[in-house]
């Protein structure tokens, strides 16, 4: 089975050829470990051996090329499992974030058109009236033993949708072939990015992002998938050390979270250089260096990347060496970058544009928008044109550097990017305006809310509105990371001479409220340890004054300043403080308690 690029208007066409991922997965040794979950392994035979158990039963279910199948599981070995099951049968996998707000996961099923829902158990509440739902251990129950033959495919079939972050204020739906997503593991191969015979690759982002496909596609080349929990990754030291214990040679993370993680990989852990593919946001130059450091002593190899949703996972790769500035590369092979002007000009090396992408790995369109489509997958502008096909523009701006590599300047637009999230501005808006009471909203990326980036909500009130009434209810309805930081009340908004909101003009969000303690002074409430973890959190969070009955997430703490807190608690006071804590113990004087635990039991001589 071979996937073909179609003949199909909008989409470049030739005799270019990739072999289908499903294709590669068949010839992966049978007893070569393919998934590590849980604290078991499963081989390739075992996987194929479900895989072809799943697709049989979705197939007496109706489902084949073109269905959408929605799985909603956890980060595992049954998510694997019904991925490669649900493409065995021919048909598209919708990942839906176990983890979302209900009404997103409604939202992401009824507006995909998704024929089935995966769940993990039975008597999970349906995502969505109307639509069958099934449990992945229904489907993959002991049956026949068929061999691993995947039902054939064209080259555009659907492989996936993946949801994004709508200007609308709706998620869009990303569609994306299977053609595309077998040539995304070419070019990796291609680039020097995927090299290693037998690899072992830790599948660290969430489903419903797309660097996920960047990680489960390496199955498909007999790489063994690590799945990593999401406690560890939430905490550096047990990342660390689980990419020693399992060997990992390939690790896929964003620039926030990889940060606190540099220090604690050393030459003498586990296969070296490991390869970081780092992406999701922009890399600064101080980490860049750090990185460029690492890769000197032989402990990374680290590959920067770039890519949006809509052109499958990554368009350019740069590697990181000291000598440079940081930057995106240039492109994959199988994508051609256009830096135009306003006029859709050519910009001369050295000039600013937008960055438009071409070639076979850009998607399909927005699913069930074709207007959308229309205005964001443009014909191309180059010579390909003559033969129909189409450029995406990304709304990014770059800087043409010598030998076609970009350097990435920012938005264009509305779009941000926050923890290596990708998120519309609007999207936030509209749904802060929906809160009873707002009457009029506005959402910005700042980059110091509460000692990190984070987005601030300011509104203008109609009716009795609150800060936790708000936070509350945008929690039911957005992933925790489109949940605003900050919330700023205004009686009136600043606007331009165009009467528009003049965004530069918001104010600065204030300090987080901290309510000083009874008694007359800080001091005299703290014990000791209280007093060291109190000095952490007021440098994390730039309060002034912490009390015991301090709650650090009502302070404006969020994961990735946990994860700060943990790294500063481990190098001020020499104590490794698991992230988790931080989350069972948000109060001062329950994690200070905590930590006097830990120091008992690390000086304890039976430890």
């Amino acid at each position: 089975m071979t996937a073909v690029l179609p003949e199909r208007p909008g989409t470049r066409t030739g005799a270019t050829a990739v072999p289908d991922l499903l294709e590669r997965l068949a010839l992966a040794p049978a007893d070569r470990t393919a998934v590590v979950a849980d604290g078991r392994a499963r081989s390739f035979g075992e996987l194929r051996a479900e895989a072809m158990r799943i697709a049989g039963r979705l197939a007496a279910r109706g489902v084949g090329p073109e269905s959408v199948v929605a799985l909603c599981l956890p980060r595992g070995a049954e998510l694997v499992a019904a991925l490669v099951g649900t493409l065995t049968a021919g048909a598209a996998y919708l990942p839906v974030d176990p983890k979302l707000p209900a009404e997103r996961r409604r939202y992401l099923v009824e507006d995909a058109g998704a024929d089935l829902v995966v769940t993990a158990a039975e008597g999970t509440a349906p995502l969505a009236d109307g639509v069958p739902h099934v449990t992945v251990a229904a489907l993959a129950a002991p049956g026949p033993e068929l061999p691993y033959v995947p039902v054939a495919v064209h080259g555009d079939t659907l492989a996936y949708v993946i949801y994004t972050s709508g200007s609308t204020g709706r998620p869009k739906g990303v569609e994306i072939g299977r053609a595309a997503a077998s040539a995304l593991l070419c070019e990796l191969e291609g680039a020097g990015i995927a090299v290693t015979e037998g690899g072992r690759v830790g599948w660290n982002a969430s489903p419903s992002f797309d660097a996920s496909v960047q990680q489960w596609v390496r199955l498909c080349r007999g790489d063994t998938l690590v799945m990593i929990d999401d406690e560890t990754r939430a905490d550096p030291a047990l990342l660390a050390r689980l990419v020693d214990e399992q060997a990992l040679t390939d690790l896929d993370i964003t620039p926030a979270h990889a940060d606190p993680l540099l220090d604690l990989l050393t030459p003498d852990g586990g296969p070296r250089p490991l390869t970081l593919l780092i992406g999701g946001e922009a890399v600064s130059p101080a980490l860049w260096r750090r990185l460029a450091r690492l890769g000197e002593r032989g402990v990374l190899r680290t590959v920067n990347l770039y890519g949006p949703t809509e052109c499958t996972v990554d368009a350019t790769a740069g590697w990181v060496d000291g000598a440079d500035m940081p930057h995106i590369g240039s492109a994959l092979p199988g994508l051609r970058t256009r830096v135009l002007d306003e006029e859709l000009n050519p910009v001369a090396e050295g000039g600013s544009g937008e960055l438009y992408l071409a070639g076979p790995r850009v998607g399909r369109g927005y699913r069930g928008r074709p207007a959308l489509t229309a205005e964001r997958f443009v014909a191309d502008a180059a010579g390909e044109a003559a033969h129909g096909g189409r450029m995406y523009r990304t709304g990014d701006l770059v800087r043409l550097l010598p030998g076609g590599r970009l350097a990435y300047l920012g938005r264009a637009d509305g779009q941000v990017k926050l923890r290596g999230h990708r998120l519309e501005l609007p999207e936030v808006e509209a749904a802060v305006a929906a809160v009873p009471g707002v009457a009029e909203a506005a959402v910005v990326l700042r980059d110091d809310v509460h000692g990190a980036p984070g987005l601030v909500a300011y509104y203008r009130a109609a009716g009795p509105v609150t800060e936790a009434g708000l936070r509350e209810r945008l929690t039911a309805v957005l992933p925790a990371y489109m949940v605003p930081a900050a919330f700023v009340a205004l009686e009136r908004f600043p606007v331009t001479v165009n009467g528009k909101v003049d965004r530069a003009a918001l104010p600065a969000p204030a300090p987080a409220p901290v309510p000083a303690p009874a008694g007359d002074s800080a001091a005299a409430e703290l014990t000791a340890s209280q007093t060291l973890i109190a000095g952490v959190w007021a440098a994390v969070l730039g309060a002034p004054q912490v009390g015991p009955d301090d709650n650090f997430f009502k302070l404006g703490g969020h994961s990735l300043l946990a994860i700060k807190l943990v790294s500063r608690v481990r190098a001020e006071l020499g104590v490794s403080l698991p992230v988790k804590a931080v989350y069972a113990n948000p109060r001062l004087r329950d994690l200070a308690a905590h930590l006097d635990t830990l120091v008992a039991a690390a000086a304890s001589p039976n430890s």
